[in-house]
């Protein structure tokens, strides 16, 4: 699928974008981002001539303003991918789906990350024996105790092991 290969998460916009600056039409009155959902606030700042919609050459242009290259037909696939109604242009509509569709695999990633470091599948948590192994498995070799000085580091509840929750706040 084409959207994979160019990756367009939600956060990644939200890294990417000026939000006081968004274009001309849209002047903040303070330096505070808009109280707009990212979504939106992402797709104003795509859609440089306010029409309601991104144009392939819209997300072209973007992507080649922060160095990324991207084909016209790589931008039309894309387009084509979200493009409800067929006019060959993403409206607010489809760029939610387009965005919502990559949080949904980011985290389909996140949870295969961890379930690899598991040390019992489905038990929950990764611990020091499981990291070793995950680190054995990549070639590194690791004492339970190194590894469990690493978990120490982001083990929020102090039980010893990482569990789903403090596994996405070491990713993020």
């Amino acid at each position: 699928m084409a959207i994979s290969t160019i990756s367009i998460p939600l956060k990644w916009f939200s890294t990417k974008l000026n939000f006081p600056r968004l274009h001309s039409k849209h002047k903040p009155t303070s330096s505070k981002p808009p109280s707009l959902p990212l979504a939106e606030v992402a797709f104003r700042h795509l859609d440089v001539d306010g029409d309601g919609k991104i144009s392939s050459d819209e997300l072209r242009t973007y992507f080649a303003s922060i160095g990324e290259y991207m084909t016209r037909d790589g931008a039309q696939s894309v387009i084509g991918d979200f493009d409800e109604d067929g006019d060959e242009l993403l409206e607010l509509g489809d760029f939610q789906r387009l965005v919502k569709g990559e949080e949904e695999e980011e985290e389909e990633d996140l949870k295969r990350a961890f379930e690899m470091f598991e040390g019992e599948k489905g038990c929950g948590f990764i611990g020091p024996a499981g990291l070793q192994k995950m680190f054995g498995r990549l070639g590194y070799v690791k004492s339970k105790e190194e590894c469990s000085a690493m978990i120490k580091v982001f083990d929020v509840d102090g039980d010893g092991v990482i569990d789903y929750r403090e596994f996405l706040r070491m990713m993020a």
